[in-house]
């Protein structure tokens, strides 16, 4: 039996662009297309924080990614494949924050996740993102990707495996 409610809650702070493919993107008309080359996949990584997640049911996603702030958090998981994180998302950074949701973006990425992380009094929690302004006074709970790779790179992989177990097992 749980001691109760948010404090065991597990979350994950998942940024989109420059994690789940790399580089940035841009609204076409619209359609949203990868920043540069064009011929990056949006998504291209997401199998590979499927794999990662599937070991850990009781994880739920957050999404830190300025897309669910412009788009909204049910239109942009219907932008995503069918996926875990697709099922597991639940909720973005942004709502419920409790000043002028415009302020938001000019926020910190990291500013923005210890917001959500004091308001829902997480203590199990880990971040990935290609952002790192914000996180200074917690940096073992980020996983950071350069932009350029995402979870394409290895070893912020096995990074992200090993935080994983550290912190959800």
């Amino acid at each position: 039996m749980g001691n109760g409610g948010a404090v065991t809650r597990k979350v994950l702070f998942v940024d989109i662009d420059g994690v789940l493919h790399r580089g940035n993107s841009y609204v076409a008309g619209k359609r949203i297309v990868s920043g540069a080359p064009s011929s990056i996949k949006l998504f291209e990584y997401l199998p590979v924080l499927d794999e990662l997640l599937s070991s850990y049911p009781d994880i739920d996603v957050v999404l830190s990614s300025d897309w669910a702030y412009r788009f909204g958090v049910e239109p942009t998981l219907a932008m995503l494949p069918d996926s875990l994180l697709r099922k597991r998302a639940t909720a973005a950074t942004y709502q419920g924050c409790e000043f002028d949701e415009f302020l938001w973006p000019m926020l910190s990425r990291g500013a923005q996740v210890l917001d959500y992380v004091r308001r829902h009094s997480l203590d199990r929690w880990l971040a990935v993102d290609d952002r790192r302004d914000g996180f200074e006074t917690c940096r073992e709970r980020l996983v950071h990707c350069q932009s350029e790779c995402g979870l394409g790179d290895r070893a912020v992989v096995e990074l992200l495996r090993r935080r994983l177990h550290q912190y959800f097992s």
